[in-house]
């Protein structure tokens, strides 16, 4: 299991991602859902400080701090800095829990601030927050996760095994290898359609898709099916996971999910949708 996703528009919307033990947004709820993995979360990472993102915030300080657990294990909030709903949110859990008996950090993120997860040798993951479009008075970021990873030079990919193991030997590694930053996942967050060059090379891409019918939408702060889909044609991540719909499309939706599938098809782009009312597992 990669994912654990609850998300209904306007309600609560939360994504474990259990490979980097991550929280990305804490809606109402999430610590019921959650239970015991609440201590396995290492970050929480908040995408902007509407109330069914971060709601549950308090549920889970609280339970942490109470639960039988293991209360070693330190709680870090990543945030975007100057967000003064999460801030303020934040000094009132701090306040109302003056004796929590872990550690609990809050880290705020600028756009295109590395905050690493992972370092283990020539293996590290960090996150790379990325601004995005939401309402008008409200700071809200996307997220990157990016790994750094080694393959071949160009003008070795065309050798055989028992050459690349030659020259491994005759000069080293470096020599016939490069770095490179490859995403691994990239989250929206509340947001118009981010833009091509965010999406482009991800391998997981979770992108809100509140209005899967565009005649629906009145104000111009989520997305729609119809402006989204092109973008995911051009980019081609290798997976597509959508959420935070809206309610109102739970009557049909096994019609939008099958409608979506059919449009992608063969464009090599694996499909999810959350329903909005169901958590997702994958």
């Amino acid at each position: 299991m990669e994912f654990l996703i609850f998300s209904k528009a306007l309600y609560s919307t939360w994504v474990f991602y259990k490979p980097e033990r991550l929280l990305f947004d804490a809606g109402e709820g999430v610590s019921t859902h959650l239970g015991n993995r609440i201590f396995a979360i290492k970050h929480i990472i908040l995408t902007h400080g509407h109330v069914d993102h971060i709601a549950g915030l308090w549920g889970i300080v609280n339970t942490r701090n109470n639960a039988m657990g293991d209360r070693e294990k330190p709680l870090n909030v990543i945030y975007p800095r100057g967000n003064r709903a999460i801030e303020k949110y934040l000094d009132f859990i701090v306040s109302a829990n003056p004796d929590l008996r872990y550690q609990f950090t809050r880290i705020p993120v600028e756009e295109g601030e590395k905050f690493f997860l992972r370092r283990a040798g020539s293996f590290e993951r960090y996150l790379l927050p990325f601004r995005t479009r939401h309402t008008r008075d409200e700071l809200s970021f996307g997220y990157h996760i990016i790994e750094i990873r080694k393959r071949l030079k160009d003008e070795y990919r065309s050798y055989d095994h028992r050459e690349i193991a030659r020259l491994v030997k005759e000069k080293g590694r470096d020599e016939v290898t490069e770095v490179y930053e490859s995403k691994v996942l990239t989250i929206s967050g509340d947001s118009m359609a981010i833009p091509y060059e965010e999406m482009e090379g991800t391998e997981t891409l979770i992108h809100e898709c509140t209005f899967l019918d565009k005649s629906q939408r009145r104000i111009p702060n989520h997305v729609s099916i119809e402006e989204l889909l092109p973008l995911v044609k051009e980019a081609k991540p290798r997976r597509l996971i959508l959420y935070h719909i809206s309610s109102r499309f739970e009557h049909r939706f096994r019609h939008y999910n099958e409608e979506i599938k059919r449009e992608l098809d063969g464009s090599g782009v694996e499909v999810y949708l959350v329903h909005p009312s169901k958590i997702f597992k994958l």
